[in-house]
Protein backbone atom coordinates (compact mmCIF):
# COMPACT_ATOMS: atom_id res chain seq x y z
CA UNK A 1 0.00 0.00 0.00
CA UNK A 2 1.32 2.88 -1.52
CA UNK A 3 0.70 6.75 -0.21
CA UNK A 4 -0.08 7.32 -3.76
CA UNK A 5 -2.51 4.55 -3.25
CA UNK A 6 -3.63 5.54 -0.03
CA UNK A 7 -4.61 9.34 -1.37
CA UNK A 8 -6.54 7.67 -4.16
CA UNK A 9 -8.26 5.25 -2.20
CA UNK A 10 -9.93 8.27 -0.19
CA UNK A 11 -10.34 10.94 -2.59
CA UNK A 12 -11.97 8.48 -5.01
CA UNK A 13 -15.00 7.65 -3.03
CA UNK A 14 -14.93 10.93 -1.93
CA UNK A 15 -15.43 12.69 -5.71
CA UNK A 16 -17.43 9.75 -7.22
CA UNK A 17 -20.14 9.67 -4.31
CA UNK A 18 -20.49 13.53 -3.99
CA UNK A 19 -20.46 13.89 -8.05
CA UNK A 20 -22.55 10.62 -9.20
CA UNK A 21 -26.00 12.10 -8.91
CA UNK A 22 -24.28 15.45 -11.10
CA UNK A 23 -23.68 13.02 -14.06
CA UNK A 24 -27.05 11.61 -14.16
CA UNK A 25 -28.40 15.15 -14.20
CA UNK A 26 -26.52 16.22 -16.75
CA UNK A 27 -27.02 12.88 -19.24
CA UNK A 28 -31.13 13.98 -17.99
CA UNK A 29 -30.63 17.49 -19.37
CA UNK A 30 -28.44 16.74 -22.33
CA UNK A 31 -31.32 14.09 -23.49
CA UNK A 32 -33.74 16.36 -22.72
CA UNK A 33 -32.40 19.36 -25.25
CA UNK A 34 -31.80 16.54 -27.88
CA UNK A 35 -35.33 15.58 -27.95
CA UNK A 36 -36.95 19.45 -27.54
CA UNK A 37 -37.32 19.77 -23.93
CA UNK A 38 -36.32 21.96 -21.20
CA UNK A 39 -35.89 19.13 -18.62
CA UNK A 40 -34.74 19.51 -15.34
CA UNK A 41 -31.72 21.45 -14.11
CA UNK A 42 -28.30 19.23 -13.53
CA UNK A 43 -29.03 19.24 -9.75
CA UNK A 44 -32.34 18.27 -9.65
CA UNK A 45 -30.89 14.58 -8.94
CA UNK A 46 -29.42 15.87 -5.68
CA UNK A 47 -32.73 18.03 -4.89
CA UNK A 48 -34.48 14.71 -5.17
CA UNK A 49 -31.92 12.51 -3.10
CA UNK A 50 -32.60 15.46 -0.53
CA UNK A 51 -36.07 14.83 -0.33
CA UNK A 52 -36.03 11.01 -0.14
CA UNK A 53 -33.64 11.43 2.70
CA UNK A 54 -35.71 13.35 4.96
CA UNK A 55 -38.86 10.97 4.40
CA UNK A 56 -40.01 8.42 7.08
CA UNK A 57 -38.57 5.02 6.09
CA UNK A 58 -41.52 2.66 4.89
CA UNK A 59 -41.48 -1.47 4.72
CA UNK A 60 -44.25 -2.94 3.08
CA UNK A 61 -45.72 -5.56 4.70
CA UNK A 62 -43.89 -9.04 5.19
CA UNK A 63 -40.58 -8.16 4.00
CA UNK A 64 -37.93 -9.24 6.14
CA UNK A 65 -34.24 -7.88 6.39
CA UNK A 66 -32.93 -8.96 2.74
CA UNK A 67 -35.17 -5.87 1.30
CA UNK A 68 -34.02 -3.11 3.92
CA UNK A 69 -30.45 -4.53 3.78
CA UNK A 70 -30.32 -4.57 -0.24
CA UNK A 71 -29.86 -0.81 -0.92
CA UNK A 72 -27.10 -0.80 1.80
CA UNK A 73 -25.41 -3.35 0.40
CA UNK A 74 -25.85 -2.02 -3.52
CA UNK A 75 -24.18 1.24 -1.90
CA UNK A 76 -21.42 -0.55 0.16
CA UNK A 77 -19.85 -2.61 -2.36
CA UNK A 78 -20.16 0.35 -5.17
CA UNK A 79 -18.21 2.57 -2.46
CA UNK A 80 -15.42 -0.83 -2.59
CA UNK A 81 -15.36 -0.71 -5.84
CA UNK A 82 -15.03 3.43 -5.77
CA UNK A 83 -12.14 2.91 -3.25
CA UNK A 84 -9.41 -0.26 -4.36
CA UNK A 85 -10.31 0.45 -8.34
CA UNK A 86 -7.83 2.96 -10.19
CA UNK A 87 -9.36 6.35 -11.10
CA UNK A 88 -7.60 9.30 -10.32
CA UNK A 89 -4.21 7.50 -9.11
CA UNK A 90 -2.65 4.60 -11.42
CA UNK A 91 -1.63 2.49 -8.05
CA UNK A 92 -5.02 0.90 -5.90
CA UNK A 93 -5.20 1.51 -2.02
CA UNK A 94 -5.45 -1.78 -2.13
CA UNK A 95 -3.92 -3.92 -4.32
CA UNK A 96 -5.05 -7.39 -3.44
CA UNK A 97 -8.59 -5.69 -3.55
CA UNK A 98 -8.50 -4.08 -7.42
CA UNK A 99 -8.30 -7.78 -8.80
CA UNK A 100 -10.20 -7.76 -12.06
CA UNK A 101 -11.89 -11.28 -10.49
CA UNK A 102 -12.84 -9.18 -7.05
CA UNK A 103 -14.40 -6.07 -8.72
CA UNK A 104 -16.59 -7.89 -10.91
CA UNK A 105 -17.64 -10.13 -8.24
CA UNK A 106 -18.20 -6.57 -6.08
CA UNK A 107 -20.85 -5.12 -8.78
CA UNK A 108 -22.28 -8.59 -8.82
CA UNK A 109 -23.00 -8.86 -5.29
CA UNK A 110 -24.53 -5.31 -5.03
CA UNK A 111 -26.90 -6.49 -8.20
CA UNK A 112 -27.38 -9.45 -6.69
CA UNK A 113 -28.62 -8.30 -3.12
CA UNK A 114 -30.94 -5.85 -4.83
CA UNK A 115 -33.11 -8.08 -6.89
CA UNK A 116 -33.34 -10.31 -3.64
CA UNK A 117 -34.66 -7.27 -1.82
CA UNK A 118 -37.34 -7.11 -5.03
CA UNK A 119 -37.87 -10.90 -4.17
CA UNK A 120 -38.27 -10.58 -0.67
CA UNK A 121 -41.69 -8.30 -1.41
CA UNK A 122 -43.71 -11.51 -3.08
CA UNK A 123 -44.81 -8.89 -5.57
CA UNK A 124 -45.68 -9.55 -8.93
CA UNK A 125 -43.44 -6.59 -10.01
CA UNK A 126 -40.75 -7.70 -7.74
CA UNK A 127 -40.73 -11.16 -9.44
CA UNK A 128 -41.01 -9.96 -12.59
CA UNK A 129 -38.07 -7.18 -12.47
CA UNK A 130 -35.76 -9.96 -10.46
CA UNK A 131 -36.56 -12.45 -13.21
CA UNK A 132 -35.31 -9.76 -16.40
CA UNK A 133 -32.30 -8.39 -14.05
CA UNK A 134 -30.89 -12.09 -13.70
CA UNK A 135 -31.01 -12.91 -16.80
CA UNK A 136 -29.59 -9.42 -17.65
CA UNK A 137 -26.45 -10.12 -15.16
CA UNK A 138 -26.39 -13.41 -15.59
CA UNK A 139 -24.56 -12.05 -19.60
CA UNK A 140 -23.71 -9.03 -18.65
CA UNK A 141 -21.05 -9.92 -16.11
CA UNK A 142 -18.91 -12.48 -17.66
CA UNK A 143 -19.09 -9.95 -20.39
CA UNK A 144 -17.31 -7.63 -18.12
CA UNK A 145 -14.95 -10.37 -16.85
CA UNK A 146 -13.44 -11.86 -20.06
CA UNK A 147 -13.21 -8.34 -22.05
CA UNK A 148 -11.13 -7.27 -19.03
CA UNK A 149 -9.76 -10.68 -19.41
CA UNK A 150 -8.44 -9.58 -22.64
CA UNK A 151 -6.42 -6.70 -21.01
CA UNK A 152 -5.20 -8.81 -18.56
CA UNK A 153 -3.76 -11.28 -21.19
CA UNK A 154 -1.48 -8.56 -22.66
CA UNK A 155 -0.52 -6.91 -19.12
CA UNK A 156 -0.02 -10.51 -17.54
CA UNK A 157 -1.57 -9.29 -14.49
CA UNK A 158 -5.38 -9.60 -13.19
CA UNK A 159 -5.27 -6.39 -11.26
CA UNK A 160 -6.88 -3.46 -12.37
CA UNK A 161 -3.89 -1.27 -11.70
CA UNK A 162 -1.63 -3.34 -13.40
CA UNK A 163 -3.41 -3.49 -16.55
CA UNK A 164 -3.66 0.65 -16.83
CA UNK A 165 -0.09 0.94 -15.55
CA UNK A 166 0.37 -1.75 -18.66
CA UNK A 167 -1.16 0.68 -21.27
CA UNK A 168 0.71 3.41 -20.26
CA UNK A 169 3.78 2.02 -21.09
CA UNK A 170 2.45 0.73 -24.56
CA UNK A 171 -0.16 3.25 -25.62
CA UNK A 172 -0.01 1.32 -29.24
CA UNK A 173 -2.18 -1.69 -27.63
CA UNK A 174 -5.31 0.93 -27.78
CA UNK A 175 -5.54 0.18 -31.37
CA UNK A 176 -5.10 -3.30 -31.47
CA UNK A 177 -7.41 -5.94 -32.31
CA UNK A 178 -8.21 -7.31 -28.83
CA UNK A 179 -8.57 -3.96 -27.11
CA UNK A 180 -10.75 -2.61 -30.08
CA UNK A 181 -13.28 -5.89 -29.66
CA UNK A 182 -12.82 -5.86 -25.69
CA UNK A 183 -13.68 -2.53 -25.86
CA UNK A 184 -16.96 -2.42 -28.13
CA UNK A 185 -18.31 -5.55 -25.16
CA UNK A 186 -17.07 -3.83 -22.13
CA UNK A 187 -19.08 -0.70 -23.84
CA UNK A 188 -22.52 -3.34 -24.52
CA UNK A 189 -22.21 -4.57 -20.69
CA UNK A 190 -21.48 -1.87 -19.32
CA UNK A 191 -24.74 -0.07 -20.86
CA UNK A 192 -26.71 -3.23 -19.39
CA UNK A 193 -25.35 -2.99 -16.50
CA UNK A 194 -26.27 0.39 -15.43
CA UNK A 195 -29.48 0.04 -16.84
CA UNK A 196 -29.47 2.58 -19.70
CA UNK A 197 -31.27 2.34 -23.25
CA UNK A 198 -31.41 -0.20 -25.59
CA UNK A 199 -31.44 -2.83 -22.63
CA UNK A 200 -33.78 -0.63 -19.88
CA UNK A 201 -34.94 2.31 -19.61
CA UNK A 202 -34.59 4.25 -16.56
CA UNK A 203 -37.62 6.77 -16.69
CA UNK A 204 -39.63 4.28 -17.55
CA UNK A 205 -43.10 2.74 -15.75
CA UNK A 206 -44.56 0.59 -18.26
CA UNK A 207 -45.10 -3.10 -17.00
CA UNK A 208 -43.97 -4.54 -20.52
CA UNK A 209 -40.08 -2.89 -20.60
CA UNK A 210 -39.64 -2.30 -16.70
CA UNK A 211 -36.09 -3.94 -15.50
CA UNK A 212 -34.64 -1.67 -12.80
CA UNK A 213 -38.16 0.35 -12.34
CA UNK A 214 -39.97 -3.26 -11.04
CA UNK A 215 -37.16 -4.16 -8.78
CA UNK A 216 -37.06 -1.11 -7.11
CA UNK A 217 -41.12 -0.02 -6.92
CA UNK A 218 -41.35 -1.15 -3.30
CA UNK A 219 -38.44 1.34 -2.13
CA UNK A 220 -39.45 4.79 -0.74
CA UNK A 221 -38.02 7.36 1.27
CA UNK A 222 -33.98 6.65 2.52
CA UNK A 223 -33.81 2.87 1.27
CA UNK A 224 -34.98 4.22 -2.57
CA UNK A 225 -32.48 7.22 -2.18
CA UNK A 226 -29.57 5.17 -1.21
CA UNK A 227 -30.72 2.91 -4.46
CA UNK A 228 -30.45 5.87 -6.43
CA UNK A 229 -27.21 7.02 -5.13
CA UNK A 230 -25.75 3.20 -5.54
CA UNK A 231 -27.47 3.76 -9.24
CA UNK A 232 -25.89 6.58 -10.13
CA UNK A 233 -22.48 6.07 -8.82
CA UNK A 234 -22.77 2.50 -10.57
CA UNK A 235 -22.77 4.80 -13.64
CA UNK A 236 -19.83 6.83 -12.45
CA UNK A 237 -17.55 3.93 -11.74
CA UNK A 238 -18.62 1.42 -14.90
CA UNK A 239 -17.87 4.61 -17.17
CA UNK A 240 -14.56 5.38 -15.16
CA UNK A 241 -12.91 1.89 -15.46
CA UNK A 242 -14.09 2.32 -19.33
CA UNK A 243 -12.32 5.02 -19.57
CA UNK A 244 -9.04 4.18 -17.34
CA UNK A 245 -8.54 0.90 -19.11
CA UNK A 246 -8.66 2.51 -22.29
CA UNK A 247 -7.92 5.69 -22.04
CA UNK A 248 -5.71 5.57 -18.63
CA UNK A 249 -3.77 9.28 -19.84
CA UNK A 250 -4.01 12.19 -17.57
CA UNK A 251 -4.10 9.18 -14.22
CA UNK A 252 -1.94 10.01 -11.68
CA UNK A 253 1.38 8.03 -11.46
CA UNK A 254 2.96 10.41 -9.12
CA UNK A 255 1.97 12.24 -5.77
CA UNK A 256 2.66 15.72 -6.63
CA UNK A 257 -0.25 18.21 -6.44
CA UNK A 258 -0.29 19.11 -10.48
CA UNK A 259 -0.18 15.81 -11.29
CA UNK A 260 -3.14 14.72 -8.57
CA UNK A 261 -4.95 17.67 -10.00
CA UNK A 262 -4.30 16.78 -13.60
CA UNK A 263 -5.70 12.98 -12.75
CA UNK A 264 -8.74 14.74 -11.23
CA UNK A 265 -9.42 16.70 -14.04
CA UNK A 266 -8.87 13.79 -16.88
CA UNK A 267 -10.58 11.47 -14.85
CA UNK A 268 -14.04 14.35 -14.55
CA UNK A 269 -14.02 15.18 -17.84
CA UNK A 270 -13.82 11.09 -19.29
CA UNK A 271 -16.47 10.56 -17.15
CA UNK A 272 -18.58 13.27 -18.84
CA UNK A 273 -17.58 12.75 -22.11
CA UNK A 274 -18.45 8.97 -21.70
CA UNK A 275 -21.80 10.20 -19.86
CA UNK A 276 -22.79 12.82 -22.89
CA UNK A 277 -22.16 9.62 -25.71
CA UNK A 278 -24.49 7.71 -23.64
CA UNK A 279 -26.94 10.29 -23.52
CA UNK A 280 -26.94 11.08 -27.46
CA UNK A 281 -27.06 7.52 -28.20
CA UNK A 282 -30.37 6.70 -26.25
CA UNK A 283 -32.30 9.48 -28.00
CA UNK A 284 -31.26 8.02 -31.30
CA UNK A 285 -31.43 4.01 -30.18
CA UNK A 286 -34.59 2.75 -29.59
CA UNK A 287 -35.54 0.56 -26.65
CA UNK A 288 -35.13 -3.11 -27.12
CA UNK A 289 -38.02 -5.39 -26.49
CA UNK A 290 -36.77 -7.72 -23.31
CA UNK A 291 -36.60 -10.79 -25.53
CA UNK A 292 -34.34 -9.43 -27.85
CA UNK A 293 -31.84 -8.18 -25.05
CA UNK A 294 -30.43 -11.80 -24.48
CA UNK A 295 -29.31 -12.18 -27.98
CA UNK A 296 -27.56 -8.36 -27.72
CA UNK A 297 -26.37 -9.28 -24.74
CA UNK A 298 -25.05 -12.73 -26.46
CA UNK A 299 -23.08 -11.44 -28.72
CA UNK A 300 -21.08 -8.97 -26.49
CA UNK A 301 -20.22 -12.16 -25.15
CA UNK A 302 -19.20 -13.29 -28.25
CA UNK A 303 -16.61 -10.13 -28.68
CA UNK A 304 -14.96 -10.55 -25.61
CA UNK A 305 -14.21 -14.54 -26.52
CA UNK A 306 -12.94 -13.37 -29.82
CA UNK A 307 -10.86 -10.32 -27.51
CA UNK A 308 -9.33 -12.90 -25.72
CA UNK A 309 -8.11 -15.18 -28.35
CA UNK A 310 -6.82 -11.97 -30.08
CA UNK A 311 -5.17 -10.82 -26.99
CA UNK A 312 -4.02 -14.44 -26.71
CA UNK A 313 -2.76 -15.26 -30.37
CA UNK A 314 -1.29 -11.87 -31.26
CA UNK A 315 0.56 -11.14 -28.30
Amino acid sequence: MSALGIVGGVVQPVLLLGAAPLLVGVLDKVRALLEGRVGAGILQPYLDLRKLFTKEPVDPGGTGEMFRLAPMMLLATTLVVAVVAPFLTAEPAVSAAADLFAVVGLLALGAVALVLGALDTGTAFGALGAGRRLTILALAEPTLLVAILALATRAGSTNLGAIVSATLDDPVQVVSPGSLLAAAALIVATIAETGRRPVDDPGTREEATMVHGAIVLEYAGPDLAMVQLASAMRLAVLLGLLANLFVPWGIATSLGAGALLTGLAALVVKILVLGVLVAIAEVFVARLRVVRVPQLLAGSFVLALLAVSSAYFLA
